[in-house]
């Protein structure tokens, strides 16, 4: 597997099982996201009925959304086994054999950032995905030969961040494709009253809304953020998290009101006073302000764009007027007219 192993420390395995507990493990628990559990659970039911494994299907979205979850929630709901890995770490097409050839009748098989699989290996996919069927290459040179060994019925669910890094063959083999939306205020607040109940917090409604209010419409950050609060208010307000109590303490993490924590404010800032409006391109931003273009695009940029801080156009990122009024600033004579 690719990059540095990530070290498992008794704290980390505890955080960890944790966030595992607070994941929904069935579709009716799964909280938002309307059409798409109607639409999983249309599909679920008639694939039960049928004896057969469910379509393969594409999930798409922003990160912390329930890709993960929901993949999970199918094979449960399935009663069928999960098996999990992530695009990177398929690096030779054996990587895929040696999954798929181990799978079992209708399992779901799982595959994280798949958009990041290599080019060269996606074609490995295609016979699996349509015909059931795995062509390996035997020997070498002029006695190499062709074995094809039949796969069991199984279910390849794919999770993407970017959806147009996927090629077209790929994409079209899924059968069933969805996107997962940004979460309204009351569908946040509802998943923070159901953690705040798994780890046994005292939780006001008020407390839960002004939570779910700077959680940039993501139940992962909801979740993260309701257990500082938590931490907070164990030591300063006798365990009860109420309005105050969350206000206080995501104040001392530097969240404000819109969700935006520091790095936000300092992308913003760079825009605004070093760059004063001007566009700015995506590399130049980047080492501006010390982060990897890849974690601007991903992490920052979608929530920026989402409250209206932050534009694209042709010759580069600009702040608009609004992310100077948020964060206290007057936007340069000369550039007013252009940040509409």
């Amino acid at each position: 597997m690719s990059g540095a192993p990530r070290i498992q420390t008794p704290e980390r395995l505890a955080e960890d099982e944790l966030d595992r507990s607070l994941r929904p493990r069935r579709l009716e628990d799964f909280v938002g996201q309307p059409s798409l559990k109607e639409q999983l659970a249309i599909s679920i039911e008639a694939a039960q009925a049928r004896g057969e494994a469910l379509d393969h299907v594409l999930l798409a979205g922003p990160p912390g959304l329930g890709k993960t979850t929901l993949a999970q929630i199918v094979a449960a709901e399935l009663e069928v086994p999960f098996v999990q890995t992530a695009g990177p770490a398929l690096e030779r097409k054996a990587d895929i054999a040696a999954f798929l050839t181990a799978l079992q009748p209708r399992s779901v098989f799982f595959v994280d950032e798949i958009h990041r699989l290599q080019r060269a290996l996606e074609e490995t996919f295609y016979p699996a995905m349509e015909d059931g069927q795995l062509p390996i290459t035997v020997g070498v040179g002029a006695g190499a030969r062709v074995v094809t060994l039949d796969l069991p019925p199984f279910t390849l669910i794919g999770a993407t961040t970017r959806t147009g890094l996927l090629t077209a063959p790929l994409r079209d083999r899924f059968g069933l494709q969805h996107r997962l939306e940004h979460y309204a205020l009351d569908d946040l607040a509802m998943i923070v009253t159901r953690s705040a109940q798994i780890l046994d917090v005292a939780l006001e409604r008020e407390g839960a809304i002004a939570i779910a209010g700077r959680s940039r419409g993501t139940p992962r950050v909801a979740n993260r953020l309701l257990k500082r609060v938590r931490d907070y208010a164990e030591v300063r307000c006798a365990g009860v998290v109420s309005a105050a109590a969350a206000d206080a303490a995501l104040a001392m993490l530097e969240i404000d009101d819109l969700g935006l924590d520091r790095l936000d404010r300092e992308l913003l800032r760079a825009l605004c006073e070093k760059f004063e409006g001007e566009a700015v391109g995506l590399s130049t931003l980047a080492v501006t302000v010390g982060e990897e273009q890849d974690t601007i695009e991903d992490v920052y940029e979608p929530y920026l764009l989402q409250c209206g801080l932050l534009k694209r156009t042709p010759r580069g990122r600009m702040a608009t007027r609004r992310a100077f009024e948020h964060i206290g600033l007057e936007p340069p004579a000369g550039a007013a007219a252009s940040l509409f």
